[in-house]
């Protein structure tokens, strides 16, 4: 798991309990070892250069399973604002959120996990406003 230091638990916390989805600075990959350990045989891991990232992403949210996309860079994919905006609308009494073009079922055991190996990332602020930020440096 993670450090038992103070900043670590702390870490863990808004990594489990924030309103939104959480975007870990980890250049160690601590936080990536503890997601995967953590979350162990459900967890897809997809790379965000990844070209099926979209379609594993809509599995994920349909099924309810954890999702986490690695090495993301300074810009996020304009794909994922639904998904970080959580715009979940319902339709003919069934959750939905618009992932490309199409209308994915919604699950709420669905999970976002964001991590960048990059040490001193520069994120604009229309990113910091639409993700959970965290430092395990």
């Amino acid at each position: 798991g993670l450090p038992t230091d103070t900043v670590s638990s702390d870490n863990a916390v808004m990594v489990t309990r924030g309103q939104r989805w959480p975007l870990m600075i980890d250049p160690e990959e601590q936080a990536k070892t503890w997601i995967k350990r953590t979350f162990k045989s459900t967890l897809d891991v997809v790379r965000i250069t990844n070209p099926n990232m979209l379609r594993s992403l809509e599995n994920c949210v349909r099924i309810g399973k954890p999702f986490l996309i690695e090495d993301i860079g300074e810009f996020l994919d304009p794909a994922l604002e639904p998904i970080l905006a959580k715009a979940i609308f319902e339709q003919s009494g069934r959750r939905l959120i618009r992932i490309g073009d199409s209308d994915v079922d919604y699950d709420d055991n669905f999970k976002l996990f964001l991590t960048t190996k990059m040490p001193n990332p520069h994120y604009l602020p229309e990113v910091c406003i639409k993700v959970t930020i965290i430092n395990f440096m």
